[in-house]
């Protein structure tokens, strides 16, 4: 992997951004839809807020992309008017932070299905975090805050994981990606495991 990000590694982490940012605006009334549905059935969809930084990484495959595109994805949910606010930026940075930071614990060099699945939970801990300081969990009986953390968790996992990786092997077979980097034996063995 070549240190440094190249002008065209920005562009393209903030296009995924993008495409993603309007997701991410269109996920929150879904988020609200299921809500009402108790057991934290929504926490199972909150993982969809993880997936760009995921994405990005297994399509960019450089240190910083993950963090890049969770900012820029949130910032792009905020601009169309997202009904969390000037928060959601907040979540992007903290979220992108610590997927980022899972990432780096692999020194950039794996690109498999483990290390984007952890890289969620790592945005899922993240969230959970600033979810704690907004006050609402402490009030949780401990069975329901399990419930919550765990179905975040899984959502996260699949979203971020499952997901992601799906995307990314999809965007491999197209060869849209040989434009960004030349596709190597090894990068189809890694999405083939």
């Amino acid at each position: 992997m070549k240190k440094g990000l190249k002008l065209t590694d920005i562009l393209v982490t903030i296009v995924i951004s993008i495409a993603f940012g309007i997701v991410y605006k269109i996920w929150g009334p879904l988020y609200y839809a299921v809500k009402p549905f108790g057991l934290h059935l929504d926490q199972l969809i909150y993982g969809m807020w993880f997936i760009a930084a995921t994405v990005a990484f297994l399509i960019i495959r450089k240190a910083g992309v993950a963090f890049l595109a969770e900012v820029a994805a949130s910032s792009g949910e905020f601009l169309m008017g997202s009904e969390f606010g000037l928060e959601v930026l907040l979540y992007g940075v903290v979220q992108g932070l610590f997927a980022e930071l899972v990432i780096m614990a692999f020194r950039y060099k794996r690109f498999d299905l483990l290390v984007v699945s952890l890289a969620g939970i790592g945005a899922a801990v993240g969230s959970i975090f600033l979810d704690y300081y907004k006050g609402y969990m402490g009030d949780l009986s401990t069975w329901n805050l399990m419930l919550l953390i765990g179905f975040r968790l899984i959502g996260s996992v699949i979203f971020t994981g499952f997901m992601a990786f799906g995307i990314a092997k999809a965007l491999e077979a197209t060869g849209v990606t040989n434009l960004l980097r030349p596709a190597s034996k090894e990068d189809y063995d890694a999405l083939n495991r």
